[in-house]
């Protein structure tokens, strides 16, 4: 048995905020209907190269246990299968731009008319209201206003993206977690709700400490590179073969951290004594520490570092992520057939429960390869279903 393999989900989403979000349900076994225009389908289906096999492999990376039905929204018909699958779905899930399922119909007020026990949740770049609803924007915009950029990058340099879209992504989890929650109210009550996730929301959120700082100072955070504004050393280093974080954040791992590197005399400089004063004169301790890093390689800090308990660990190209002992011991490579990339590689469910664990069990579907197993369950005849074939409702 799997956690969520009671809920029925009609994901109306598409690129990655809200697909992230219902690959969550789904993997912990949800029964996801992704619903995509016909002809077409989700924008990411196009988002290529690289390719797998025809396959875009973007697509591929976030689309997994869920089912594909096409259906056209703006016409009668497609409406009409929308609100039946409404009368037995748990959850809705969006990520248009404000406004859009007003138009098509398919809004939270024309839902829950036929069933208030519907948990429907709207992502969006800025929330359902406010100045900035309307909008249009991706993750790139929003690391920029969320605070990311201002404070990622080289000391001198520009700002920089964080390489992944991190704040589409964290509002998927962010909605993935209020869904829960909902349905866990609904218990209750007997009854579903709004969710309004905006990406803006979810990011300034994630600035905890940084914001907590400029709380208390009023000065906003500067780029340091991969250095810690309050944390000495907690930094990457340049050793003789590459590079290698070291993260020091209390006074016994600045014990170990100088017995590692044979300077047992820098815990006893007034310098660095502790972490204010290393913090405090920063500017004259890393450049001695990055002399002393290079002397040797990673592969033997490594080594040396484990021995004396100081956190430290490479900086890893991703052939070396995915052939690292750590990661394939807890399955965070998994291997799938898809009916046409043929054999594919995931990334793992990160989260383990000892009870009622998650799976991958559904590869990414083709577009609309569950059309007609989902109709005919909804009692649509075969007939039926090659009349809305070809009126482009499927």
């Amino acid at each position: 048995m799997k956690p969520l393999e009671s809920i029925t989900v009609l994901d109306l989403s598409r690129v990655l905020a809200g697909p992230y979000c219902t690959m969550m349900l789904g993997d912990m076994g949800a029964d996801v209907i992704k619903i995509e225009q016909p002809g077409i389908g989700d924008d990411t289906r196009g988002w290529v190269p690289p390719y797998i096999n025809g396959e875009s492999a973007y697509f591929l990376s976030v689309n997994r246990n869920k089912k594909s039905l096409t259906l056209n929204l703006k016409e009668k018909e497609g409406k009409e299968i929308f609100y039946k699958l409404c009368l037995t779905a748990d959850v809705i899930v969006e990520n248009f731009r404000p406004g859009t399922t007003e138009k098509l119909g398919v809004s939270y007020d024309d839902v829950k008319q036929l069933s208030e026990k519907i948990v429907y949740c709207s992502i969006s770049g800025f929330g359902q209201d406010g100045p900035y609803k309307y909008r249009p924007v991706y993750d790139l915009i929003l690391q920029g206003m969320g605070g990311l950029m201002t404070m990622t990058g080289e000391e001198n340099g520009p700002p920089v993206r964080i390489g992944v879209a991190v704040t589409d992504i964290g509002a998927g989890m962010f909605a993935a977690y209020s869904i829960l929650a909902a349905v866990i109210a609904r218990e209750k009550t007997g009854k579903g709700q709004y969710i309004d996730v905006s990406l803006l929301d979810c990011q300034i959120s994630w600035l905890t400490y940084q914001a907590g700082n400029f709380f208390a100072t009023g000065e906003s955070p500067k780029r340091m590179g991969s250095a810690h504004p309050s944390i000495v050393p907690y930094q990457a280093f340049q050793t003789k073969s590459g590079y290698i974080n070291v993260g020091v954040g209390s006074e016994r791992l600045w014990q170990n951290f100088c017995s590692a590197i044979a300077r047992e005399d820098l815990a006893r400089d007034p310098r660095y004594r502790t972490n204010e004063d290393r913090v405090r004169n920063r500017r004259e301790l890393i450049p001695f520490l990055e002399n002393i890093l290079l002397q040797k390689t990673t592969e033997e800090w490594m080594k040396i570092f484990d021995e004396k308990e100081v956190p430290a660990g490479p900086i890893y190209a991703f052939d070396e992520i995915f052939s690292d002992p750590q990661v394939l011991h807890r399955n965070m490579l998994v291997k799938m057939d898809h009916p046409s990339a043929g054999a594919i590689r995931q990334t793992g469910i990160p989260v383990k429960l000892s009870e009622t664990p998650g799976a991958l069990e559904r590869p990414p579907p083709l577009l609309g390869e569950h059309t007609e197993d989902i109709l005919t369950e909804l009692g649509y005849t075969s007939s039926q279903i090659r009349t809305l074939r070809e009126k482009g409702v499927i």
